[in-house]
């Protein structure tokens, strides 16, 4: 599947209509529908983290289709001292390729071109402790509850 997957990085205002289109429904798809998870995915008037102009949306395409999305948030945008990988989603029908790996390891690239040398802070599904583990991420919290779903904090420090 890895040659098979176009990955752009973008802003905000750099994301066509389509492009903001399928991320929004790829996230809605997975965080809403499948997961049951009922919370508002699109930032409010305060934080409109999606269109923070450092936020950077990762969007792996297989053809015309997003197969795989997440976000990065700057420094100070989710945690003080550092930035952020969220939003983290795979279709359902590409799943079990091993895209969800190759979705983090670009994103992890895309950390460093961006924000260089700065450590990352997530809030993980307390069930995919051992993939983001894979990804050098060291839980940091005890389980906290995020819109009723176990969260942990985790830690990579490059």
């Amino acid at each position: 599947m890895a040659n098979m997957i176009q990955w752009q990085t973008k802003k905000f205002n750099e994301l066509s209509l389509d492009q903001l289109y399928d991320a929004l429904k790829l996230r809605v798809d997975v965080f809403v529908v499948e997961q049951c998870c009922y919370y508002p995915d699109l930032d409010g008037e305060q934080n409109q983290l999606d269109r923070h102009q450092e936020t950077r949306h990762l969007l792996g395409y297989q053809g015309d289709t997003l197969v795989a999305y997440l976000r990065i948030l700057a420094q100070g945008q989710s945690y003080d001292n550092y930035i952020s990988i969220g939003r983290v989603a795979t279709a359902n029908q590409a799943r079990g390729s091993g895209l969800g790996h190759e979705l983090m390891s670009e994103g992890l690239k895309m950390c460093q071109l961006h924000f260089a040398h700065q450590a990352i802070k997530i809030s993980a599904q307390e069930h995919l402790k051992e993939y983001y583990q894979q990804h050098g991420f060291e839980q940091v919290s005890p389980m906290y509850l995020e819109d009723n779903i176990p969260h942990i904090a985790m830690v990579n420090k490059r």
